[in-house]
């Protein structure tokens, strides 16, 4: 009779490990949240992101542009001409020549109610342009936890598949010492070593996976210093209050929904605008003249105004038709929003819940090994049933690393799309713009 098998660095010590000290790498130092890099980092790297940059550009661009608007387009114009003319009797004779000026300074007025329009549509402007600078500093950072997770989540596997494959080589050369001590089959060790070949296969794949995801962050947010020694994945929590009051925050607190309602408000502005430009602006100016050499000289005032067409009308039907399609484009972001709101609470708690069950199939697969393992030293238990209970523990405890990474990034978007993490707004609702007179 054999003696009793008791291998050594098996899986259930890497799956101890993570069960009694989730995290304990990830404590939160100058500023971070467990897991999060710290949150000065955060928002250089935001800042230096080109979708915010260019974002904030456009609001400079549309802060002149409603400059331009409050000053209007109206211009004084001054006209000039000087002209010399000779004079002839009917007999051919010169009767001389003369010297003839003409001066004139003409400006079109805005007729009233189109400058507070006008004034209206650049506030306007000004509002979404901020509104969507915002909104691009917030799926920007979507994107940076994104790709954060994704490598935290990858580091968390390819450490357990390290671990599991460096407990493997342990348990072969255990098993070689027992074949050289006849005490284990040839058998033995070819299952060991097809185990080993198996997860350094897949530890592979994890490191892949890995590097491709740090790249990939590094990529993205070059301003972002990555740790040395990389944070655990730490175990999700729910927030003091729940999530309810951060889904009901995702509405009330959304760029884009203000920026839309911004821009239906200009879309109707642009609209009465473009009515009340059917009827065109009058120019008043002066003209002074002075012909035959100043022995006629004038004064007068002029005054026109362009009568509306067909082309006026066009330009009047057109902005109508762009401000319903505003309104369409703004119930539709509502939706949307709405659509975020409820998929990000749902995500959130379903994934919490998943890792909670990932949590519970883990500890019951340690459970089960230790049982096997007792079963083993006992001799009641093949080599086939250890090797089984191990490659199950592996499982779970990559099956837990996913699911924790999983729940971490669904709560980390739902605090992101609510303005607790990193872009936080005030209590009040700060993203309502007030009208512009």
């Amino acid at each position: 009779m054999r003696k009793p098998y008791s291998p050594q660095g098996l899986i259930f010590a890497i799956a101890l490990s993570i069960a009694l000290h989730p995290g304990s790498s990830a404590a939160a130092t100058d500023g971070a949240e467990q897991g999060l890099p710290p949150k000065s980092d955060v928002l250089q790297a935001l800042d230096a992101h080109p979708s915010v940059t260019a974002a904030n550009a456009r609001t400079n661009a549309a802060r002149a542009e409603a400059h331009v608007l409050a000053s209007g387009p109206h211009e004084f114009t001054l006209t000039t001409s000087y002209l010399r003319r000779t004079v002839h009797d009917s007999s051919g004779a010169g009767n001389g020549r003369f010297d003839e000026f003409e001066a004139q300074i003409t400006r079109p007025i805005r007729l009233p109610g189109k400058a507070g329009l006008d004034r209206q549509i650049g506030a306007q402007g000004v509002m979404y342009s901020q509104n969507m600078a915002e909104d691009s500093l917030h799926q920007a950072a979507l994107r940076l936890a994104q790709g954060w997770w994704d490598w935290l989540g990858a580091v968390q596997e390819a450490a357990v598949d390290r671990q599991a494959a460096a407990n493997y080589e342990a348990l072969l050369v255990s098993v070689q010492r027992r074949v050289a001590l006849r005490d284990a089959s040839a058998l033995d060790e070819a299952q060991v070593l097809a185990a080993l070949d198996s997860t350094r296969a897949q530890s592979e794949r994890s490191h892949g996976r890995e590097a491709v995801a740090r790249a990939r962050l590094s990529a993205q947010f070059p301003k972002l210093a990555l740790p040395g020694p990389v944070p655990d994945v730490p175990e999700p929590q729910l927030p003091p209050g729940g999530l309810a009051p951060l889904h009901d925050k995702i509405l009330g607190r959304s760029h884009e929904l203000a920026a839309a309602e911004a821009l239906a408000r200009q879309s109707d502005a642009q609209a009465e605008r473009a009515r009340r430009e059917r009827t065109g602006d009058p120019s008043f100016g002066i003209r002074l003249f002075s012909e035959k050499g100043g022995m006629e000289k004038g004064a007068g005032v002029l005054f026109s105004i362009p009568f509306g067409g067909g082309y006026r009308s066009a330009l009047a039907d057109r902005a109508s038709a762009q401000a319903n399609a505003a309104q369409a484009d703004l119930q539709a972001v509502r939706l949307n929003m709405q659509e975020t709101a409820d998929a990000d609470l749902v995500e959130a708690e379903t994934f919490f819940t998943a890792w909670q069950r990932a949590r519970d199939s883990r500890e019951a697969q340690m459970n089960a090994l230790q049982k096997i393992r007792r079963g083993r030293q006992l001799g009641e238990i093949s080599l086939a049933d250890v090797l089984l209970a191990e490659r199950q523990v592996h499982e779970a405890c990559r099956a837990e690393a996913m699911a924790r990474t999983d729940a971490m990034r669904a709560l980390t978007r739902i605090r992101i799309d609510s303005h607790e993490l990193w872009i936080g707004d005030d209590e009040a609702d700060t993203t309502t713009p007030s009208t512009g007179g």
